[in-house]
């Protein structure tokens, strides 16, 4: 059961995931949970990116975790809709760039895979297997009205992080490292000064 959530816990809640879930199987890749949302972060920093597009890449997959329906597995025959789930934890709390980036990181690699013909061949064998679930590559429509996102860009950044995120024995900060960051950027939408 999820307790009640406000501004003052919800990186607290977040920390508690990855503590306690972070260990989990990431998708039939050779990492967990915790190290694929971890390097991806760490790579958005070392990177440059905005404290949005990192934190934005810490938390695309919680959903994993938040969601009713479970971790996605390989032999799954339906998608588990881990974005929604994550972006509905994350909505009150964070600012609309980071939830869409967490609600449309999946429609980004069906965007990518209809638009770059070259994405696709670099996908894992358990990313195309989710793409599959997942409704495989945009129509032409789906492209457009994809495209209509004010937060493309920043969509498809996370989305390229969360493929590189995949490296058996990186080095990453731990949760903790990032937590400031969150904290700031929860605060600054929830209007604490």
């Amino acid at each position: 059961m999820t307790p009640t959530l406000d501004h003052t816990n919800i990186v607290a809640f977040l920390a508690d995931i990855f503590e306690r879930r972070g260990g989990e199987e990431y998708l039939g890749e050779p990492v967990t949970m915790a190290e694929h949302m971890l390097q991806g972060a760490t790579l958005a920093q070392q990177d440059g990116k905005s404290d949005l597009i990192i934190v934005s890449t810490l938390l695309h997959d919680i959903g994993h975790f938040t969601s009713e329906f479970g971790m996605f597995r390989m032999d799954d025959t339906e998608d588990r809709h881990h974005e929604d789930a994550g972006a509905v934890i994350l909505q009150e709390f964070f600012p609309t760039l980071v939830t869409d980036c967490v609600r449309f990181h999946v429609a980004a690699k069906r965007y990518l895979c209809a638009t770059d013909p070259s994405y696709f061949d670099n996908l894992s064998e358990a990313s195309v297997h989710s793409l599959n679930l997942q409704g495989g590559p945009m129509s032409k429509a789906e492209v457009r009205t994809f495209e209509a996102n004010p937060n493309l860009k920043e969509i498809v950044a996370v989305r390229y992080l969360d493929d590189a995120g995949k490296h058996p024995n990186m080095k990453t900060p731990p949760f903790s490292h990032f937590a400031p960051m969150v904290q700031r950027i929860v605060d600054q939408h929830c209007g604490v000064s």
